[in-house]
């Protein structure tokens, strides 16, 4: 009897972790919670399946409707944009990615704060842009290639 209480407890115990990597994956995707967190170095490779790329992005700190890059490269897997808006910044950005199929996004984020978005890409070309107000059509976009 008791050997079948540890084992429940043992079980139990393995189904709280998956529910909660489950969790960080959704946040990471959509860029809400466990958005600002990002793994690197040899983190992000033991997660296996593959790899993963990271890509660093900053909106520009004078205020200007711009990122600093206009175009991004990753291999195909997972993908995960992470947006620097910086703390000298006039409004509020985001970042999403969008084409062949996907379209994926951030929560908005004030001046001083982190976003991020992941999304899992087939090889192509993509857009990134911030989806805030009219940022995107004043110049706030790029092209990511995944090959």
């Amino acid at each position: 009897m008791a050997l079948a209480v540890a084992a429940l407890g043992v079980a139990g115990c393995g189904d709280d972790d998956e529910g909660s990597n489950g969790s960080e994956a959704s946040g990471d995707a959509s860029g809400g919670g466990y958005g600002a967190r990002v793994a690197t170095g040899d983190e992000a490779n033991a997660r296996g399946s593959g790899g993963a790329t990271t890509l660093r992005l900053s909106a520009d700190p004078g205020g200007a409707l711009e990122f600093d890059k206009t175009s991004l490269s990753a291999k195909a897997g997972k993908v995960t944009i992470v947006m620097k808006n910086p703390s000298s910044a006039t409004a509020p950005h985001a970042v999403e990615i969008e084409g062949n199929g996907v379209e994926k996004g951030s929560a908005a984020v004030g001046p001083g704060g982190t976003a991020s978005v992941s999304a899992t890409l087939e090889p192509g070309e993509y857009e990134f842009y911030c989806p805030v107000g009219n940022h995107a059509d004043a110049g706030m976009e790029g092209t990511l290639t995944v090959k």
